[in-house]
């Protein structure tokens, strides 16, 4: 896997609720293949954070929700 998806986060990803906003935004950045670290920067919290949505141990803050919408439509294109 390319981008630092390891099998075991895409594996907690697969398993986690597909409600969760950030694993909404982990199974389509997984399969687009977006960085981490990218998603981190344009969010402005750290690559541990999102990894955090992406396995659905954390949900984002209320703040960045709004955001994170913009930007699973932007990386669906």
């Amino acid at each position: 896997m390319s981008y630092g998806y390891t099998t075991r986060l895409c594996s907690l990803n697969k398993q986690a609720d597909g409600f969760m906003l950030g694993v909404k935004l982990g199974r389509v950045c997984i399969r687009k293949e977006v960085p981490v670290a990218k998603v981190a920067s344009q969010l402005g919290v750290s690559r541990q954070t999102v990894y955090n949505w992406f396995a659905g141990v954390h949900e984002p803050k209320e703040e960045l929700k709004n955001l994170i919408k913009q930007l699973l439509i932007e990386y669906k294109k």
